[in-house]
């Protein structure tokens, strides 16, 4: 049995193609969903003490403490109303939060995902 952590937006379109994309490339039977709306944003530009980070930072140490998760992918996507920006600000989005979570989690795996507009999973 191998969990994996996904921090994703809450819009439950991506959930599915993030979900059997970990499954299908990492072995994992299960993805621990970590959601907010415009989580790559959030995790990219909060501050370090804002009330947001700490609560991602406590739900991700349950999922790598409890279920031994050793990945962590950090998903944005098209036509997200949290974080309503171009494709382009997005991607710079999750490429510094996979950054921020590098140092967070120094000894696991952290990749970036961005759901296009046909609900594809493509890891950045």
């Amino acid at each position: 049995m191998k969990f994996v952590t996904a921090i994703n937006c809450m819009d439950g379109r991506t959930q599915v193609p993030v979900a059997e994309h970990l499954k299908a490339k990492y072995g994992a039977t299960y993805v621990d969903t970590i959601t907010e709306p415009g989580v790559d944003r959030i995790v990219a530009e909060e501050p370090e003490d804002s009330p947001v980070i700490e609560a991602l930072k406590k739900k991700c140490n349950i999922s790598i403490e409890h279920h031994n998760s050793d990945l962590i992918a950090v998903v944005g996507h098209h036509g997200c109303a949290g974080n309503p920006v171009e494709k382009e600000e997005h991607l710079e989005h999750i490429k510094k939060a996979v950054e921020r979570l590098k140092g967070w989690y120094p000894d696991l795996t952290i990749i970036g995902i961005w759901v296009d507009e046909e609900w594809k999973a493509n890891e950045l």
